[in-house]
């Protein structure tokens, strides 16, 4: 039985990488999109299902988990990876509305698509969500960044996006909690090059998708929750 797989911002950088990477080992991936011809172009590219879900919209969140739902009957794997950068300016200048736009993607985003697809995660044998977080997200390195460079391959005070990714590191938490049968783990994919910060990471693409994709194949037995790095386990 194929692995089914659902993986948002699957356009292009770390998204597109993991879907290829999957693919590769057998799982029929749905590519989301929140533009249908990026999302169709993407999807042929990889030999994947199109699937048009902008995750900062309720009714498209709802209507992507309709579709899969006709179409598979269940997700195996859910991947939250779409996510923005937000604002790199001072903390003091920072507005709630600037944090509210970030954390309108970062967080509230990964809540409207795991819980829209809660229902055909609950209808898979054993399922996973694996929210792509940061080690920038993570409490214990912000509170003294200069004692984890063995993890850290750079470090930013970004205060709208570091707080948005420590807390859909909460959301990984709580989500396995509640639903212990539910592998729930947030993955650190390192400073990668990608748009998302003009590509002036240190790593490629390829290199970041790793630790995703290994998450997304973990199979029984892997901690949940976990916050997990390319070389083991990210502090909370």
């Amino acid at each position: 039985m194929t692995t089914i797989t659902v993986i948002t911002g699957a356009t292009k950088g770390l998204g597109f990488e993991t879907a290829r990477r999957l693919i590769e080992q057998g799982h029929t991936v749905y590519a989301g999109a929140r533009d249908a011809h990026r999302g169709e172009q993407a999807a042929k590219a990889l030999g994947a299902r199109p699937l048009l879900i902008d995750i900062t919209d309720e009714a498209s969140v709802d209507a992507a988990a309709q579709r899969v739902r006709a179409e598979a009957g269940r997700v195996d794997v859910l991947v939250n990876n779409a996510g923005i950068a937000g604002p790199a300016a001072p903390a003091g200048e920072l507005t709630a509305a600037d944090l509210q736009q970030v954390f309108d993607t970062n967080v509230f985003g990964a809540v409207r698509t795991t819980r829209a697809f809660l229902p055909l995660l609950q209808a898979a044998a054993r399922p996973a969500v694996v929210n792509v977080s940061s080690s920038l997200g993570s409490l214990a390195i912000n509170a003294g960044p200069a004692a984890h460079t063995d993890i850290l391959q750079a470090w930013a005070p970004l205060l709208a996006y570091n707080s948005s990714k420590a807390a859909l590191n909460m959301l990984t938490a709580v989500y396995a909690q509640a639903f212990p049968h539910i592998s729930v783990v947030s993955v650190d994919p390192g400073f990668t090059a990608t748009d998302l910060n003009g590509h002036q990471g240190t790593q490629s693409v390829e290199d970041g998708a790793a630790v995703i994709a290994a998450a997304a194949t973990a199979g029984p037995g892997a901690p949940s929750p976990a916050f997990l790095g390319a070389t083991g386990p990210v502090p909370w």
